[in-house]
């Protein structure tokens, strides 16, 4: 079994579900006491989130470069960014770093397309529903994403950032998500990615009338099984 190497932090509420998610997936692959093989470096949240409201990017990459060569120095095989939004600095995390990366745009993208979806809904912070970074990586892969109304995504931003990342989770702000995923389905979306770790903590299949994408589980579920064996690295974008 190839060593997952969690880079966390970001918030250590979706951390949490990483780990819990990935040692649950493994169990269930390979019964009894199994458990995964991990190495976990986790970030100071208000460092980068300082460096996210700054638009310091070059900074926040370079913190994530140092964090995950010493992931590699650890004995990690591979990196697993807990993040959607930080996946914005992926390039500057891999710079000189020995071991892949597994995007998490790629896990999700090849979830999606595997059910047959190629028109999708994007929920996550303002970062990554307004910047190219991640709408892009998906849309590579031959999807067409949607985003929320500007009205929206201000909600959908507040609410991880005020709410979720602090462990939060209110009933009136499930209900606004929903409205939201609502919206994204009237306009034409036929899956909606959860593309924030922490909206999982918020809203899952219940909550949507069509398939969602929950990709904190997806990139868990693609880090065990390439760390089995049982699959490569998602591929990127061609």
């Amino acid at each position: 079994m190839k060593v997952i190497g969690l880079l966390g932090g970001m918030s250590w509420e979706s951390s949490a579900e990483y780990y819990r998610l990935v040692n649950e997936r493994v169990r269930t692959v390979l019964g009894g006491f199994r458990s995964a093989h991990t190495v976990l470096y986790s970030v100071d949240f208000a460092a980068i989130e300082a460096m996210q409201a700054g638009g310091r990017w070059d900074d926040a990459g370079a913190e994530l470069n140092r964090a995950a060569k010493a992931l590699e120095a650890a004995g990690a095989d591979f990196v697993v960014l807990c993040t959607n939004t930080m996946h914005k600095v992926a390039e500057q995390l891999e710079d000189g770093l020995g071991i892949p990366l597994l995007h998490l745009g790629d896990a999700t993208a090849a979830a999606v397309k595997a059910a047959g979806i190629r028109r999708v809904g994007l929920l996550g912070t303002g970062f990554t529903m307004e910047q190219p970074f991640y709408r892009d990586r998906l849309a590579a892969h031959g999807l067409d994403v949607l985003v929320p109304g500007a009205g929206d995504r201000d909600l959908v931003h507040r609410v991880i950032y005020d709410e979720l990342v602090l462990g939060v989770v209110e009933p009136e702000s499930r209900e606004a998500y929903r409205g939201v995923i609502a919206r994204l389905v009237d306009a034409g979306a036929e899956g909606v990615v959860y593309g924030c770790t922490e909206i999982e903590l918020l809203v899952g299949p219940e909550d949507s009338p069509v398939p969602t994408f929950p990709t904190t589980r997806l990139h868990a579920d693609a880090a065990v099984a390439y760390a089995l064996g049982t699959t490569s690295l998602p591929l990127p974008p061609t």
